[in-house]
């Protein structure tokens, strides 16, 4: 099985930020420079997703932990392997 991996931009903790998702579930976000957040198009997007906040991240990142799902902590075969984060 190919799991399906996802980047969209949503508020968390009152901010824009890029959340990445696997099987529609948050794994990892990165923070965006406020000029980037304040785009009207950024802010178009965030606000047709959910807020998010330290709890729900916390929760997915257990699960898949528990089950082994975690992109970043295992090898696992994905459809889109360039959506997961880049290393800076």
């Amino acid at each position: 099985m190919k799991y399906h991996l996802d980047q969209r931009y949503v508020f968390y903790n009152g901010n824009v930020v890029r959340m990445y998702f696997i099987q529609g579930m948050p794994y990892e976000f990165d923070e965006l420079p406020l000029i980037i957040q304040e785009h009207p198009e950024i802010q178009k997007e965030a606000l047709q997703d959910r807020d998010y906040d330290d709890y729900d991240l916390y929760k997915a990142d257990s699960y898949l932990m528990l089950e082994e799902c975690h992109p970043c902590m295992f090898e696992l075969e994905l459809d889109d392997p360039e959506l997961l984060p880049q290393d800076d």
